[in-house]
């Protein structure tokens, strides 16, 4: 698994470390049940704190993408990813809401914002 931090950007890097995860879940990189780095050694592997990686770790196991055991470690959810859930699309759309504003604001056209969301869903998508 191959994580690029920008420790330049306004991005917490925890942050940074679970969108890292999970576009690794989505195209297929990170594959259910497959191991994860320990806290300790993904830390030291970035050169960043122990606390960011568990606050990165904790957060995807609290969406149900990781799976936390004391035996075998951190693993990418086994049962497969979590269901679309009403709660997860409340979420999305409040992610989106911003971008879309700002997308306009900066006199962004509607099919040009649709083109963007199908190249990236095309890059990152396993099917």
């Amino acid at each position: 698994m191959i994580i690029r931090l920008d420790l330049e950007s306004d991005t917490p890097i925890y942050t940074q470390l679970v969108q890292q995860i999970v576009e690794g879940i989505a195209s297929g990189r990170l594959q259910p049940g497959e191991p994860l780095p320990s806290v300790r050694t993904l830390a030291g592997d970035l050169g960043i704190n122990l606390h960011t990686v568990n606050k990165a770790y904790q957060l995807l196991k609290q969406d149900g993408y990781i799976q936390i055991h004391r035996q075998k470690g951190v693993v990418v959810q086994p049962q497969g990813m979590p269901d679309l859930t009403p709660q997860y699309l409340k979420k999305l759309e409040g992610d989106l809401r911003p971008i879309i504003a700002e997308s306009i604001a900066r006199s962004m056209k509607k099919n040009k914002l649709i083109e963007l969301v199908e190249k990236l869903h095309a890059e990152l998508s396993v099917n």
